[in-house]
């Protein structure tokens, strides 16, 4: 039999998975792994991992895989990967780590992004987001370094190169250093156009193109392990390991939006719409970023701080009765009847703004406020910031009668009014997944068609579920409320 099965490795903030997936893209139910990991957090802003701890837990995550797949393992065709992106590891002269993980939610780099905003000026700002496709800020790593250079001169000499975890892991199993697109696109740091290192932010930069990892694409995969880890897993040793990709990259494949007209929407703890197009586009648009599946799939989208987080403190803070009698009472509510206007930024601003400094803000209030117009508020104002996402979005895609937005994410698809609330605000039919684990199983997918398994992703789509349909009334309403939710923002943020 030819090898059919993908290993998918899918490196989160909250959890490593490790799950075998057959020739349809379908999890084997007896092969997978799952291992919790914790962040490291400071009052100070600090988010980071310990890098060799959490590639501990990957070997292990694949040794308890191979024990489990038993004779299955002669049949893996290719080890896909995916990570969380935005992060970055230094790695000293002997090959030892210098440096803690550091995330994007670490922001204590917060001064140095806006001492570059400052450097830079509005022109040169918006120049580097257009070629680079992102802007300046905390995740990604112009202001990491800076940050390092002011604060941690030492680490920052230390370091002989500097790594995402994907790109350590990797090099660490076969002795070869290199960084997909997509994980380079996150990084703040890859010049969309020419698919290189940037050079104008790299001159300003304390760090040298050297240091970073050689680029390659998805079809470009490693072979070979190193010889302690071919002993340790013979059937891994001598098939394609494929570069890591971003987790947002490979949860828009798993979703089946890999084209124009599928624009998948997650939300879970926080929130990002993401549409797959032609990396060709002429301009990035204003608060949306940019960042690349390959070299020839560009993703365009915004993410936001805010989403189930927001829904979870409110139903804490407020002492709300059950979930079923929250979604019964929201259900029939009209919409934005509340008379309130809420700024949804529990954790200040990403998309569209990019704003740090916001914060959460409840405008309207009296005395007759009840708290399920609070929440109500709340979840309509979720689905303002990504009417703003979408409306950037759509200019940017071709005409088409057969547009869908997916929808995806344990804090979206858990409330069905929530749902209703985004097709009337988004005025657009929201199409919720059926399938469980959609980044593991779009890099399963990438799998598949770089062994030659499948000729395209489009031919196994993903399982879906309910779709909601928008009603023309509602959406008039809401209109108006985000009009007013735009001008408080205005009013207060200038």
């Amino acid at each position: 039999m030819n090898p059919s099965l993908i290993l998918a490795l899918d490196i989160g903030t909250s959890s490593t998975r490790a799950i075998l997936f057959d020739a349809q893209a379908q999890p084997l139910p007896d092969c997978v792994v799952q291992a919790p990991t914790q962040m490291e957090t400071s009052s100070d802003g600090g988010a980071t991992f310990d890098a060799v701890a959490l590639f501990d837990q990957v070997v292990s995550s694949i040794d308890q895989l191979l024990h489990k797949a038993g004779p299955l393992a002669d049949q893996i065709a290719a080890v896909t990967c995916d990570t969380f992106v935005g992060n970055v590891l230094g790695v000293d002269a002997d090959g030892k780590v210098a440096t803690p993980v550091y995330t994007y939610a670490d922001t204590r780099n917060a001064p140095d992004a806006e001492i570059l905003r400052l450097e830079l000026g509005a022109d040169g700002a918006a120049q580097a987001h257009q070629r680079t496709g992102t802007l300046i800020h905390t995740s990604y790593l112009p202001a990491r370094f800076r940050w390092l250079a002011r604060t941690q001169p030492a680490l920052l000499k230390a370091a002989r190169c500097w790594l995402s975890f994907g790109e350590y892991l990797l090099w660490r199993l076969t002795g070869q250093r290199s960084v997909s697109f997509s994980v380079a696109s996150w990084t703040g740091l890859l010049n969309r156009r020419t698919l290189t290192w940037d050079a104008d932010w790299l001159a300003q930069l304390p760090v040298a193109e050297e240091q970073l990892s050689p680029l390659i694409d998805v079809d470009q995969p490693l072979t070979g392990l190193a010889p302690t880890w071919a002993k340790r897993w013979p059937a891994l040793a001598n098939i394609p390991w494929l570069p890591a990709i971003g987790d947002g990259a490979a949860a828009n494949l798993g979703s089946g939006c890999d084209h124009p007209d599928r624009i998948a929407l997650t939300v879970g703890t926080t929130g990002a719409m993401r549409v797959v197009l032609d990396p060709k586009l002429a301009s990035v648009p204003a608060g949306l970023w940019l960042y690349r599946v390959d070299r020839s799939r560009a993703l365009l989208g915004g993410a936001t701080t805010e989403g189930g987080n927001l829904y979870a403190w409110l139903r804490e803070q407020l002492k709300l009765p059950s979930e079923e009698t929250v979604e019964h009472e929201l259900a029939g509510r009209p919409p934005a009847a509340h008379g309130l206007t809420l700024l949804p930024f529990v954790a200040g601003e990403r998309a569209p703004g990019w704003n740090d400094q916001a914060k959460a803000s409840l405008i309207g209030f009296t005395l007759n406020t009840q708290p399920l117009d609070i929440v109500q508020a709340g979840l309509e104002a979720i689905a303002y910031r990504f009417a703003l996402i979408y409306e950037r979005i759509a200019a940017h895609l071709p005409p088409s009668e057969t547009r869908a937005i997916i929808a995806s994410g344990g804090g979206l698809l858990s409330s069905p009014a929530w749902l209703q609330i985004f097709a009337d605000a988004l005025n657009q039919p929201i199409h919720t997944l059926a399938e469980k684990e959609i980044t593991s199983r779009g890099i399963a997918l990438l799998g598949l068609e770089q062994s030659g398994l499948i000729r395209r992703m489009a031919d196994l789509p993903p399982a879906t579920g309910k779709t909601y349909w928008p009603n023309p009334a509602a959406h008039a309403i809401h209109r108006a409320a985000l009009e007013r939710q735009v001008k408080s923002y205005q009013q207060i943020y200038g």
